[in-house]
């Protein structure tokens, strides 16, 4: 099902690249969370951060690349989902909670078995009525691949997927045009790095200069990402992982928002067919919003449409 969005931005936010960065450059919230770390059957770790205030309803944060649980919205979200009566279990993906795991693997756009491995974790160790997912951009990927794959057999009761690059070979490809040279410097200024430091500590036989010389995510993708994780080559990684296959096969109530000004999606990023013929997942794509942006005034604390949006969406009937 598509929807017409209730989104309604001011004058500035009709710019992509200004709604996209606004947050990060100006939200100051922050939450106290509980950390917990578990480790995971392949020898690895999960570091888990909790606001516990012994609601009924869980809602479980899954952050985009190179983000964390200190994401200002990951925040955002946290903060309206409490005042709201929800606890909260913002989840930090392998490598991203400011330790480097364990193993030479780390994370990737369509590694579901950590989600998995994390809800079986909070249903062993908790009581919760109904357990609400949301991921967002990477993360989001992640969300609606799991849900596919799954289909009926999770605990997901409702699931929000924000800024989803469901395609993802057609969204590396896009990152790469000169409008968006400033958010892929920013995502390799820090992947590289993480490259280098874990290369040196698993003598993998691959120079750091070699490393600083990656230009584009298909390129850091045939490096590392797809011989860590078992994939042939990059596009072999973005074919098997793309979420988009897997829409069709959700069956449990999904909601889609992606902005049509998203600097880093394509028009193949947007499942209008997928969700028309699905009736579980419902799309809304307004016209403006940026990634992972969707302000709409510059009063941002009293601005929480897309947090608003996810909890109306989780209480709807």
């Amino acid at each position: 099902m598509v929807l017409e969005s209730t989104y309604r931005p001011d004058l500035f936010f009709k710019n992509g690249h200004f709604n996209t960065i606004y947050r990060t450059l100006v939200h100051q919230f922050q939450l106290d969370y509980e950390r917990e770390r578990i480790d995971t059957p392949d020898g690895d770790f999960l570091d888990l951060d909790w606001i516990r205030r012994g609601n009924q309803d869980l809602v479980l944060i899954i952050h985009g690349l190179e983000g964390s649980t200190e994401s200002k919205y990951v925040i955002s979200l946290g903060l309206k989902a409490i005042e709201q009566n929800f606890d909260v279990l913002a989840m930090n993906l392998r490598g991203c909670s400011g330790e480097i795991n364990r193993l030479y693997k780390s994370y990737h756009s369509g590694e579901t078995r950590d989600l998995e491995y994390v809800l079986n974790h909070v249903i062993n160790m908790t009581k919760y009525q109904n357990i609400f997912l949301v991921g967002y951009s990477l993360g989001g990927n992640q969300t609606l691949k799991f849900l596919g794959e799954t289909q009926k057999n999770n605990v997901v009761n409702k699931a929000v997927a924000i800024s989803v690059p469901c395609d993802l070979q057609a969204s590396s490809v896009e990152i790469m045009k000169p409008k968006n040279f400033i958010y892929l410097y920013r995502f390799l200024n820090t992947l590289k790095p993480k490259l280098i430091k874990k290369n040196e500590i698993f003598k993998v036989p691959l120079d750091g200069e070699k490393i600083n010389q990656i230009k584009s995510f298909t390129e850091f993708d045939n490096i590392y990402t797809a011989p860590a994780h078992g994939f042939k080559d990059a596009l072999d990684y973005y074919k098997r992982c793309s979420s988009k296959p897997f829409i069709p096969f959700i069956e449990k109530k999904t909601l889609i928002i992606s902005a049509l000004d998203d600097p880093f999606l394509s028009k193949s990023c947007f499942p209008f067919e997928e969700a028309q013929n699905n009736h579980y997942v419902h799309l809304e794509t307004p016209n403006f919003g940026g990634h992972v942006g969707f302000n709409a005034m510059l009063n941002y604390k009293k601005d929480f449409w897309l947090e608003n949006r996810i909890l109306e969406f989780f209480r709807s009937a």
